[in-house]
């Protein structure tokens, strides 16, 4: 394990439609092993404690992480309204190409809930990359509209809807839903080409198991599975989310280059 102090940069960066987004980049004090891309769950945002939490367990491992808000939330620009999981993913794939200029090219691409199915979508488009992490994430982007059910008839009707989500309004537009009934992760993931590792806890009430073992039987080897046992699913318990992030750590050492890249 490599110790130090965290160092953190506060950075913004263009996304795929003129907005700045908001980011920052968790790195260790020394050098750095490889760089990481976080995807932060559906209408959180970069500073979500579980996001917090991992990034700075990871640093303790060498690996410096940028995490940022997505299009329309936290401290980004840009309309939420407007964006859907297409864009999301265009986001992401926008973070690693600044990743790349800037610092180096991400290695390891990892994303919690509606983020990871989001990297497990950008994935194909960063070569550099060699590991995939999800945490809770859906196999299907369109699971995650059972989290305004009662909404949808609304937004079909009507084009638009302001939903609750996590005690906070959310514009949700048809679009969103006209995008996420067309987003298939099975092909992407079976064509993945790079090594996968997936954590989900059985008892998850937001994204249940079966997303899990529908994700890990489409992905080819080499793949792997860790149960986070009694974790919720937002990783809530700091215990949780530093037992992701070292696992995490450790599992990616083998798929790691010897030579990350461009300095800090």
């Amino acid at each position: 394990m490599t110790g130090g102090t965290l160092q953190a940069r506060r950075l913004d960066f263009p996304g795929t439609h003129g907005a700045k987004l908001a980011a920052r980049l968790d790195a260790p004090d020394g050098a750095v092993r490889a760089y990481a891309l976080f995807a932060h769950c559906f209408t959180c945002g970069k500073d979500v404690f579980a996001a917090t939490r991992i990034a700075a367990a990871l640093t303790e491992h060498g690996i410096a992480v940028l995490r940022f808000d997505f299009t329309g939330l936290g401290a980004s620009e840009g309309e939420f309204a407007s964006t859907n999981f297409s864009s999301n993913v265009e986001d992401l794939a926008a973070a690693a190409d600044y990743l790349r200029v800037h610092f180096a090219a991400p290695q390891i691409l990892i994303g919690h809930s509606l983020g990871g199915a989001a990297t497990l979508a950008v994935a194909g488009a960063v070569p550099e990359a060699r590991a995939v992490v999800t945490i809770g994430a859906p196999s299907d982007p369109s699971h995650v509209t059972h989290l305004f059910r009662d909404s949808i008839a609304t937004i079909t009707a009507e084009g638009e809807a302001e939903v609750q989500l996590a005690g906070r309004p959310f514009r949700i537009r048809k679009q969103f839903l006209d995008d996420v009934a067309s987003s298939r992760l099975t092909p992407k993931i079976a064509a993945l080409g790079k090594a996968l590792l997936v954590m989900h806890a059985p008892g998850d009430t937001t994204v249940a198991i079966d997303n899990a073992m529908d994700i890990f039987v489409a992905a080819k080897h080499p793949k792997s599975y860790v149960s986070l046992d009694t974790a919720d699913h937002l990783l809530t318990k700091r215990d949780d989310a530093v037992y992701v992030a070292n696992l995490i750590a450790a599992w990616s050492t083998r798929y790691l280059a010897a030579e990350p890249g461009a300095g800090r």
